[in-house]
């Protein structure tokens, strides 16, 4: 299984796009991860729920987010360790 990231993101911003560039500096050689970009203005209700927070960076959407506005590269390595990987067994 591939980690799986989601972004929360407007167009227009710059601190959005340094968020992804510097997720995407992150997949470790070998291990590519997905990244979601999620336009918040396409829905009000994410417009409601993020609007000045954005960026916002989950791993999995059921967990508190990773970090906004900057990329805390800590957090996201470590949700990169839990992440099982596709080259991993899964226990019998």
């Amino acid at each position: 299984m591939t980690a799986r990231f989601t972004l929360y993101s407007r167009s227009w911003c710059h601190l959005c796009e340094d968020m992804l560039a510097a997720l995407q500096r992150l997949a470790p050689p070998g291990q590519p991860f997905a990244v979601d970009v999620v336009d918040v203005d396409a829905d009000p209700a994410l417009v409601a729920r993020f609007d000045e927070l954005v960026p916002v960076l989950y791993g999995r959407l059921d967990e508190p987010e990773l970090c906004h506005y900057f990329l805390d590269e800590a957090a996201v390595r470590s949700y990169l360790e839990r992440s099982p990987r596709a080259d991993q067994a899964a226990p019998v």
